[in-house]
């Protein structure tokens, strides 16, 4: 998807994300931040949106957020400064395949429900193995092309229409496990129906 489909798109969805498609993918959102609590340390939020994880996370963790949408952070920072939420270090807006963040820079990255909507997801993966830290972790949590039955065809069919949807309906989970320096390490299926994975992977090193 071309970034400015993103921009266009998520320009769209910022006013009603969170009662939207914001609700519908609360259950990864939640897991990815119960697992970085679990374990404390500092956290990437790689497509942070309207900042609808920020709150959840644990007072000790310290968290960074970058989104490509300047309305989806707007709504961030608000909820930042609304909530007073102190774990968060800072919003920025930034383009997900160049980070400006030095190599081996956190515990944890995220990236919840992102992935199949960025451009050149082959990058943005190669991005966040270099900004992990060696032994940290790359926590995904998206939506997966089905290899088959009628899920697999409603996903073929809305494929055309992925620059009105803002993500593509298709996305091969292959294209995220290409990245040498990261193993996969767990993989299950979440709500609703099965329809997210949940993965992580460990960078080596």
């Amino acid at each position: 998807m071309k970034a400015d489909s993103v921009t266009t798109s998520y320009r769209r969805w910022a006013p009603i994300y969170d009662k939207t498609f914001g609700a519908l993918t609360n259950p990864g959102r939640q897991r990815a931040v119960d697992y970085v609590n679990r374990r404390g340390g500092s956290v990437l939020e790689v497509g942070v949106g309207t900042g609808l994880a920020l709150s959840h996370y644990a007072r000790g963790v310290e968290v960074t957020g970058i989104d490509y949408s300047p309305e989806m952070l707007s709504k961030a920072r608000k909820r930042v400064t609304e909530e007073r939420l102190t774990q968060v270090r800072e919003l920025r807006q930034m383009d997900a395949r160049t980070l400006d963040f030095p190599d081996n820079s956190f515990d944890f990255v995220s990236a919840m429900h992102v992935i199949s909507v960025v451009p050149e997801p082959q990058k943005v993966m190669a991005e966040a193995a270099r900004v992990c830290k060696p032994g940290g972790k790359v926590i995904i949590v998206n939506h997966f092309a089905t290899e088959k039955g009628f899920l697999a065809v409603a996903e073929r069919v809305a494929a055309p229409l992925d620059h009105l949807l803002g993500w593509h309906s298709d996305f091969p989970i292959s294209t995220v496990l290409g990245e040498p320096a990261l193993v996969e390490t767990e993989r299950c299926a979440l709500p609703p129906m099965g329809m997210m994975t949940w993965l992580v992977l460990t960078k080596q090193g």
